[in-house]
This record gives structure tokens, sequence and C-alpha cells, in this order.
């Protein structure tokens, strides 16, 4: 069974920092990229950073550029975001997703990825 397990979102006042992970199960997780998105209310899903875990390739959206860091321990099948300078415009749920990349390159597109977590909650507060 595949499964993309989230954790580590929570409150957190602006200017904190938070530490996201991922862990996958049920795939080859060397043979995919996974993207973090995110969704604020009210606002479509977007994605905010990948990573390949085959060639260990990262991407990043210009908005958070400088902020965000995107990692992967391939040996605990993890994908980590750090997330720096947390604003209350950050507050959304974030998901991540899995996708083959030897089939296709979806990120930052939320059509087309292979499989998706149920996402963790980041609370920004002023």
């Amino acid at each position: 069974e595949v499964q993309l397990v989230e954790s580590g979102g929570g409150l957190v006042q602006a200017g904190g920092s938070l530490r996201l992970s991922c862990v996958a199960s049920g795939f080859t997780f060397d043979d995919y990229a996974i993207g973090w998105y995110r969704q604020a209310p009210g606002k479509e899903r977007e994605g905010v950073s990948c990573i390949s875990n085959r060639d260990g390739s990262t991407y990043y959206v210009e908005s958070v550029k400088g902020r965000f860091t995107i990692s992967s321990d391939n040996a605990k099948n993890t994908v980590y975001l750090q997330i720096h300078s947390l604003k209350p415009k950050d507050t959304a749920v974030h998901y991540c997703a899995a996708e083959n990349v030897f089939y296709s390159s979806s990120w930052p597109n939320v059509d087309g990825m292979d499989y998706w977590g149920k996402g963790t909650l980041v609370t920004v507060s002023t």
C-alpha cells in the first residue's frame, strides 16, 4: 500500500521556523520526485518545492526561495521541508506528493502527481 504521511505542522509565531516531514512507503523511493504543496484557506493548491530522489535536484517557486529548504534522506524514505521566517501568509495545509521521474515531470502542477499525503496544517500567528 502506498502511503505518504506528513508531519511537523503546528501553530507558530511569525518569524519562527518549522520542519515538515514526509515519510513515504509502498513504492521505490529513489525513482520518485517528492513535491511539497500548500493550500491556504479559500485558495488553490500550489507547489512550493520539489526534490528528485533520483539525482537530488531541488526546485523552488520564486516566492519561497531563501526561506524554504527541501532535503531528502533516502535511507529513511523521508523528505523534509525546512521553513524559516514564517509569515502569516504561510498559513496553509501543506501536502507532499510523489511522481515517478521516469514518466513525467508535473511539479509545480497539481495534476499528474501519482500519490498524495493527507497534509499537515501550518498556522502562523502574528
